[in-house]
């Protein structure tokens, strides 16, 4: 076998297994439904994980941006002792945002079924 063939097989299997890390659910993460979500958002820090514009354009109510892109540094701002519910448009960077966190030594962590994508409840527009 080829030298080049050996390197292209070692990258696609690179890349398949960072494909599937990434996507993998976040285990210690439980997803709620919109009433469960609603039940007990109040007793709990309700971060939006999406990018300042999208935040900026609607976002549920009592919520405060996070962007996953700044998760890591700004993962101090919140507090580990109460509930983390987190969501994004779908779910990807809610997953994301959960891992670091996950990683930061967090363990209350809840992500909205859907993302905000799906939300029905009263949002508020900056």
């Amino acid at each position: 076998m080829e030298i080049s063939t050996i390197i292209t097989i070692v990258l696609w299997v690179a890349l398949i297994a960072y494909i599937a890390w990434r996507f993998m659910p976040v285990k210690g993460i439980t997803k709620l439904s919109q009433e469960e979500f609603r039940a007990n958002y109040r007793k709990a820090q309700i971060v939006d994980v999406r990018e300042t514009q999208e935040f900026k354009g609607g976002h549920i109510i009592g919520a405060r941006n996070i962007p996953v892109s700044q998760m890591k540094m700004r993962a101090k701002e919140l507090r580990k002792d109460m509930p983390i519910y987190l969501y994004c448009q779908g779910n990807m960077r809610s997953s994301q945002a959960a891992k670091v966190l996950k990683k930061a030594g967090y363990t209350n962590l809840y992500q909205l079924k859907g993302g905000f994508k799906q939300w029905t409840g009263k949002v508020k527009r900056s």
